[in-house]
């Protein structure tokens, strides 16, 4: 059963366009970007001790530095590929340094329709590679590295950590993006409009260059050969979000392969949920879950 808070957040977000619309076009991809970044600069900002833009490698980011930052997290946010970007993530980018003690780098990475696959994981790398190389320099504490995405960025974490095997000590993957076949049962049957199927197929067919590429496991990250490299990975799913299926076959994935995996379903919740504390309780109660999560790897 949807919880509540739930039903009042579809009703909300429902009012607005879909690109699942038809004719919805690159005008009003340009339109949605612009309005989720005025409401974003119209959230609660929470203090952080340093707040600064960097060129990492060529990649836009902002560093999100707790006072006593013990390690850093690479955060990549969601928006089907598409939308977000570090504006409309700073509140919660701000959350994640408080609750976790960590510098967060959240990635300002390419986006479809004008800079599809493979732009953004690439993007994710030369981040990552700034990380390693001039981190430290930048006064990050990078012998504790984390990596959490949701949604989109959550296929985005899992990629970097299969890419690079060893990189991070823990992953936390927020109901990730990660199967352009939709071949869950949970497309039928959670099927809303938080984020509907139609929806997320045409954020595939954005962020996919050529029909080849939804069948590359850095695209679709389910197609990846073995789980067996990736760091110890808190899995969080939203009960009525049409990703349930491909998050929790994933865990499966993960532990037959041998890693180490928690998952945790939200109850009542659908899929944005994480994001929006001012309109899910469960959101804090998501954030506290990492939190503990990377302070126990």
């Amino acid at each position: 059963m949807l919880h509540p808070q739930a039903e009042q957040a579809i009703a909300l977000w429902s009012a607005g366009p879909s690109c699942a619309d038809p004719g919805f076009g690159p005008a009003d991809v340009a339109e949605v970007r612009r309005a989720a970044l005025a409401e974003a600069g119209r959230e609660p900002m929470e203090p952080v001790d340093r707040v600064e833009d960097v060129d990492a490698g060529g990649v836009r980011c902002r560093l999100h530095v707790p006072a006593g930052a013990d390690g850093t997290l690479v955060f990549l946010h969601g928006g089907g590929f598409v939308f977000g970007e570090v504006g409309t993530h700073d509140a919660q980018s701000r959350r994640l340094a408080n609750r976790t003690g960590r510098a967060v780098l959240t990635v300002d990475y390419r986006r479809p329709p004008e800079h599809p696959f493979p732009a953004a994981p690439d993007d994710v790398d030369a981040a990552l590679a700034w990380l390693r190389d001039a981190g430290a320099a930048a006064g990050l504490p990078t012998a504790r590295l984390a990596v959490l995405g949701d949604s989109a960025g959550g296929n985005l974490a899992l990629v970097a950590a299969l890419r690079h095997p060893g990189a991070f000590d823990a992953a936390v993957l927020v109901y990730p993006f990660l199967d352009p076949e939709q071949q869950a049962a949970s497309y039928d049957e959670q099927d809303n409009e938080a984020l509907s199927a139609a929806e997320a197929r045409w954020y595939w067919q954005q962020y996919a260059a050529t029909p080849d590429d939804l069948r590359h496991p850095d695209l679709a990250p389910l197609r990846a050969s073995s789980f067996a490299g990736l760091p110890p990975t808190l899995v969080q799913v939203a009960e009525h979000d049409v990703l349930v299926g491909e998050d929790l076959e994933l865990a499966r994935r993960i532990a037959a392969d041998g890693g180490t995996v928690r998952t945790t379903t939200y109850p009542g919740m659908i899929h944005g949920f994480w994001r929006h504390p001012q309109l899910f309780d469960a959101a804090e109660q998501a954030l506290a879950e990492a939190a503990d999560f990377l302070r126990g790897v």
